[in-house]
């Protein structure tokens, strides 16, 4: 780019032909065949974003308006007036300017007053030009531009023809810039006028602002690494490398990443709405129809389009949720650090938390097994006790043994041809059946064996009670005393014996039990534990069948305090 003259790009390369116009075509089109017509309204309102071309337009189109009927006219500034309403706002400002108004153009045909930033007038200006504006003279066109059409008083409103501006696309400004670059021999990345153009936020004098700051800082040789560090924007690459850490669940690793971008002095909210940009951006590249409203370079999008692959659409709707929240609370929170950091923590969570979920709101299964036999079984099978399902197959470790009164053997669904008889299937059949169980079909039709991993009584114990307090925070504080009453034992073959006190603890712990087992299957990685519920067994006969002193002697028996109790306070029991 020349040093000597040197003019501002948003100067040297403002419209100067309707052909020259970027990004308001349709504006452009209607104004001229408008001249071309003759059919000009007496006044006009252009409206829209700063930067966008309403004041070049609105120049261009008072220059067509005398050039039409005098293309000979040359010097055509002696009939476009200026007026800046930020400044010259007051009623004696309007007034001066209906003064001029009456007064025709000493040559051309038209007048025409272009005021800007038209919304700054105070009321009573308002009022002043109502007049003028209502029966203009014939010679007289007003184009009104405002960046806040809606601070307009509905008078003024009626009587101009309103054009809404719109922000200029990146792929134009992009463009733009590229044709500038060309013509000044700056050499460049297409990226790097990417971010230019996202920078401008739809302002293409904006963009050209940013394009001579980067042309001077980079020497004319614009690269990608050096806009992102000179413009203060907040890399891509950071929004990637978050989705990632968060899409693994690395809560420590998401937590420095953050700091390193609060140490490069960016705001917290500013990564909060880029990292929520993210997010739909990734919604956006799950669809081949939606991929047009990505405005990003092509590897951008295909960096998008791979990452999206990780994320379904209920995820990626639950972490907008979440940082849309942030973003709500951000202003009014006392440490706004803290507030993006628990975010952080959030979004690392949450593909944990929906599995926990999903996990513990699985259906509950509870088989009964009082009618079921097996197809294979071909004789009414007799009763056996429960001894035989847990007795050792070599006898050497009696000790594991048991022989309970009254217990149930627990276990899920089978997938075996199952008819209803008259008659209770065996224990032996029933264990065949479980061993048949740990075998399933995949998918392909192949044999697929479930896990057996061997655990410990402890780790038991350990994951028992994870259980329990899970139904605790539930709210389920039955079940949660249920489960920790009592100390489930590991016997052979992994099953897992379970006493309870009463029918209604077991008839409560039913509903559960299914849900349990999944539990303990999926966190023990074993396909085969089954569960023994046993009611407890007590040797002394019913404190109904007693006497008044013989129960009276069975608690004393377990609580010695009652006979101190009655000698202290000398009671006389009638027994």
């Amino acid at each position: 780019m020349s040093k000597s003259n040197y003019t501002v790009s948003a100067l040297k390369y403002r419209p100067n032909s309707w052909e020259t116009i970027i990004g308001q075509e349709n504006i452009a089109t209607t104004l001229k065949q408008a001249i071309d017509s003759n059919q000009l309204a007496q006044a006009y309102l252009f409206c829209g974003p700063r930067g966008v071309g309403k004041t070049s337009i609105a120049r261009l189109f008072a220059k067509s308006i005398n050039l039409k009927h005098d293309p000979e006219l040359k010097d055509f500034t002696y009939n476009i007036y200026e007026l800046d309403a930020a400044s010259n706002n007051q009623v004696d400002d309007i007034r001066n300017l209906n003064d001029q108004v009456r007064i025709p153009p000493q040559r051309g045909n038209y007048k025409v007053y272009v005021i800007d930033e038209v919304h700054m007038l105070s009321q009573s200006a308002f009022n002043a030009f109502l007049k003028t504006l209502e029966e203009p003279p014939p010679h007289a066109i007003f184009i009104l531009a405002t960046t806040e059409k809606h601070k307009i008083i509905p008078t003024i409103l009626s009587r101009c023809q309103v054009y809404d501006f719109h922000r200029i696309s990146i792929s134009n400004i992009v463009a733009h810039l590229d044709n500038i670059a060309s013509k000044e021999g700056v050499k460049f990345e297409a990226e790097a006028l990417h971010v230019i153009a996202e920078k401008a936020d739809g302002a293409l004098r904006d963009a050209l602002s940013c394009f001579d700051l980067m042309v001077n800082f980079t020497n004319s040789n614009i690269t990608y690494k050096e806009v992102v560090k000179n413009l203060n924007i907040l890399d891509h690459d950071y929004y990637f490398k978050f989705s990632d850490f968060i899409q693994k669940n690395l809560i420590h690793e998401s937590l420095l990443l953050f700091s390193e971008i609060i140490s490069k002095g960016f705001d917290g909210r500013l990564f909060i709405n880029g990292l929520a940009s993210h997010f739909r951006n990734l919604m956006i590249a799950k669809d081949e129809r939606t991929l047009k409203i990505l405005e990003y370079t092509k590897d951008t999008i295909e960096k998008f389009k791979t990452q999206a692959e990780l994320f379904d659409n209920e995820y990626l709707t639950d972490l907008l949720s979440l940082t849309n929240e942030a973003d709500s609370f951000y202003k009014t929170s006392q440490n706004q650090r803290l507030l993006v950091e628990i975010l952080i923590m959030k979004l690392c969570s949450l593909r944990a938390e929906k599995k926990k979920l999903n996990f513990l709101e699985a259906p509950i299964i509870t088989p009964d097994f009082k009618d079921i036999n097996l197809v294979h079984s071909t004789k009414p099978a007799q009763k056996q006790p429960l001894k035989e399902v847990i007795e050792p197959k070599e006898k050497q470790s009696p000790a594991k043994t048991y022989e309970p009164e009254k217990s149930e053997i627990i276990r899920p669904k089978t997938s075996l041809s199952i008819k209803k008889r008259s008659v209770a299937a065996s224990i032996t059949g029933i264990r065949q059946q479980i061993n048949q169980e740990s075998i399933a079909k995949n998918e392909d039709g192949g044999v697929e064996v479930l896990e057996s991993s061997k655990f410990s009584q402890k780790l038991l114990e350990e994951k028992w009670n994870e259980f329990a307090e899970i139904k605790n925070k539930e709210g389920k504080i039955g079940l949660y005393t249920t489960l920790t009453k009592q100390t489930p034992e590991l016997l052979d073959n992994f099953l897992i014996k379970f006493i309870l006190d009463s029918e209604v603890q077991k008839m409560e712990f039913q509903t559960q039990n299914q849900l349990l087992l999944d539990f303990l299957r999926a966190e023990l990685k074993n396909g085969h534990i089954q569960l023994a519920l046993e009611l407890t067994k007590s040797d002394n006969p019913k404190l109904t069948q007693l006497t008044s002193k013989e129960r009276f002697f069975q608690m004393a028996e377990k609580n010695p305090d009652l006979h101190i109790l009655k000698e202290k306070f000398n009671l006389d029991l009638e027994f």
